[in-house]
């Protein structure tokens, strides 16, 4: 099953950040959000925030759809009431484009690879 890695910022204010963090509680989260995550082929959903700036980590199936999970999310008044609050709290990266709210990462090391291509480590002293 891939992973897909976002980013996203928060506005910088620590009561803000607080509700945002409130809202994504096991307890508060809305279930219709629940469901059009797994309904859309997102087998676990990770959100870390250091600061400001949230990553998100996706692990899907491998018959994913993001385009379809979009389509499927605008013709949901459920989540898109639930975009519409979670808006008030997020803040676009200066890098993203119109319309984008969470930008993909690009990965640029992996440890299974380097250790796949014959990395050894060194002996530490």
């Amino acid at each position: 099953m891939p992973r897909l890695y976002y980013a996203l910022d928060l506005h910088d204010d620590t009561v803000a950040i607080a509700e945002y963090e409130n809202w994504h509680r096991p307890d508060v989260i809305w279930p219709e959000i629940i469901a059009s995550i797994r309904a859309a082929g997102i087998e676990d959903m990770e959100i870390f925030r250091s600061g400001n700036r949230l990553v998100m980590m996706m692990q899907v199936s491998d018959d994913y759809d993001a385009a379809g999970k979009q389509v499927a999310d605008a013709a949901n008044p459920r989540v898109q009431e639930w975009e519409q609050l979670m808006d008030r709290y997020q803040q676009r990266l200066p890098w993203a484009k119109p319309g984008e709210k969470w930008v993909a990462m690009r990965g640029i090391f992996s440890l299974r690879d380097a250790l796949a291509a014959g990395v050894v480590n060194p002996p530490r002293g």
